[in-house]
């Protein structure tokens, strides 16, 4: 019998926003890292996120050990941006009586006329 090595495939998605996602699911690069450095095994990872499977959980934070400095770099990147984030949403509180007034008047223009 020959064993025939296929190279392996990086189950890493990036989106639209440009955020990396377990492919075929919602769940952040960051969030299965996160787990990984808290103590988590791949097996806890798949069990508190159902839709990352245990191989996945393994390929990501293989990846992840292989790549660490690049990793790391987007990982401080998106910290920052969340950071930034934070501050422009204290800084300007949200007007829920202006969202009120916007959500209404979107409302009225998409009724249809009797």
């Amino acid at each position: 019998m020959t064993l025939t090595l296929e190279r392996p495939v990086v189950p890493i998605t990036i989106n639209q926003q440009g955020v990396a996602l377990v492919t075929g699911t919602r769940v952040p690069i960051d969030t299965v890292i996160t787990a990984f450095r808290q103590g988590d095994t791949p097996e806890e990872i798949a069990q508190h996120f159902p839709t990352v499977t245990v191989a996945d959980a393994y390929a990501v934070i293989a990846y992840y050990l292989q790549h660490q400095a690049e990793i790391e770099a987007y990982l401080a990147e998106r910290q920052q941006r969340r950071d930034a984030l934070r501050t422009t949403t204290e800084r300007e509180p949200l007007d829920p009586h202006g969202l009120r007034a916007r959500l209404l008047a979107r409302h009225a223009s998409a009724a249809p006329s009797p």
